[in-house]
């Protein structure tokens, strides 16, 4: 008879990240007495930079949000200046990656709107946008900005189209028309030439987005399947490929649980969890050049706490004794140029983003500046649709909308038609009184 022994030992893995910690930052280094929006879209309703935080607030008549210097910590006054363009509640908000002082924000009024923010923040409310992009036929709930690119701008509407913008011309330029239901996410692979997108219609579709081609959809089969709790609450990834982390944070939940993917078996490694008792509504997020590489720190959070109106920082550090610069947990990063201009991503170009190293820490500004284009109102034509074109309201704002800008239009052509057959009458008494001069008889 064989007897085979088994080994019971615990299999720990060797990981740099094993004990990664969460720091919270102190109370004068949050930022606070903010009427954080209360609206249930499942967006973040936040944007960070490494010059500017952006929040999504509470407001009446129209959508609004706040954009903050990161220095300026503490207590944010009630009449803090804000973003106030909107005619409808804003739904996402997106800085440009290669100018840190441009944000695309969208909106319940169907619009996307492109704003520049004066250095040193805001001094008084800012209405009027760089460039407004109308095109989509109901209200707009997603805005990303193209990875390598520079000034090309994707969104997607609840009309269930993705349009993709060339801002140098201030006009869509395709149009990806392959969903059946709401868009709830997209993300890119690293050089932008594929787009990933979920759907309320539970597929998950790989798209080529220059031909709107879809390469695979609803992909069935995992390589590995995790069960993260019992709770029904939407969970939000947040992949870091510069450490192969991805971190996981439920929405009305305070924790944040993070692992580790590899290309082996076993796919996926649980490392810890963050634990908070106060619930996040969203989470943004630091892009790599704006994090504290002399504290080891490898992803920074800002989280919305809304009962208390707070954002609160969360700093992802990995511990090391030693002071001087861990080249290992800090690779060359995607860095603030862009790689490739608009018509040459339009014309099939891909290529890579243009790495920066983050060892002497980065506080370069970017010299890249926003020209808006000149536009006249007209139809927008994409794919050969009038993208503008009247479509039947799904939900009951909609049709408030619509109901009031019928209205408006109705009321305009009364009066246009007032004035019309006022100067009818003038004409049939001034032809009258030429038929009845002396000269005609």
């Amino acid at each position: 008879m064989t007897v085979t022994k088994m080994s019971w030992r615990p299999q720990y893995r060797s990981s740099k990240f094993r004990n990664v910690y969460g720091k919270v930052a102190n109370r004068e280094h949050c930022f606070d007495g903010i009427p954080i929006t209360k609206n249930v879209h499942d967006n973040h309703f936040c944007a960070v930079n490494a010059r500017f935080l952006a929040i999504v607030t509470e407001s009446a008549g129209g959508g609004s949000f706040l954009v903050i210097p990161l220095e300026q910590t503490g207590r944010i006054e009630p009449n803090y200046p804000k973003v106030c363009g909107h005619q409808g509640n804003v739904l996402d908000i997106k800085w440009n990656p290669f100018i840190d002082n441009i944000i695309a924000s969208c909106s319940e009024d169907t619009s996307v709107r492109i704003w520049e923010i004066p250095e040193g923040g805001l001094k008084r409310n800012m209405t009027e946008a760089l460039l407004e992009l109308h095109g989509h036929s109901r209200r707009v709930g997603l805005v990303e900005w193209h990875p390598t690119t520079n000034n090309i701008l994707f969104s997607a509407g609840y009309d269930y189209k993705v349009l993709i913008w060339n801002l140098d011309v201030g006009e869509p330029v395709k149009m990806i028309d392959c969903h059946s239901d709401v868009i709830l996410c997209m993300s890119f692979n690293t050089d932008g030439s594929l787009l990933t997108t979920t759907c309320k219609d539970k597929k998950l579709r790989v798209i080529e987005p220059r031909s709107g081609r879809v390469l695979q959809e609803d992909l069935s089969m995992p390589l590995i399947e995790e069960e993260i709790d019992g709770l029904s609450g939407l969970l939000f990834p947040f992949y870091d490929a510069d450490t192969h982390m991805l971190y996981l944070a439920g929405k009305g939940d305070g924790n944040i649980r993070y692992y580790e993917i590899s290309t082996e078996k076993p796919f996926l490694s649980y490392l810890m969890e963050f634990r908070s008792p106060a619930p996040q509504k969203g989470l943004g997020v630091m892009p790599k050049h704006g994090l504290d590489v002399s504290a080891c720190e490898v992803f920074r959070f800002y989280k919305l706490v809304t009962l208390k109106g707070l954002i609160e920082p969360i700093s992802m550090i990995v511990p090391r004794r030693s002071d001087s610069y861990q080249e290992d947990i800090y690779p060359m990063t995607p860095g603030t140029e862009p790689a490739l201009t608009p018509d040459e991503w339009l014309g099939g170009i891909n290529r890579d983003p243009v790495l920066m190293s983050l060892k002497e820490g980065y506080k370069k500004s970017s010299k890249m500046v926003f020209k808006a284009p000149i536009k006249e109102k007209k139809s927008v034509v994409v794919n050969g649709i009038d993208l503008l074109e009247n479509v039947p309201p799904r939900t009951e704002n909609e049709l408030l909308r619509m109901f009031f800008r019928q209205q408006d239009e109705i009321r305009r052509l009364k009066e246009e038609l007032a004035q019309k057959d006022i100067r009818i009458r003038q004409l049939q008494l001034e032809l009258k009184n030429l038929r009845n001069s002396p000269k005609n008889c």
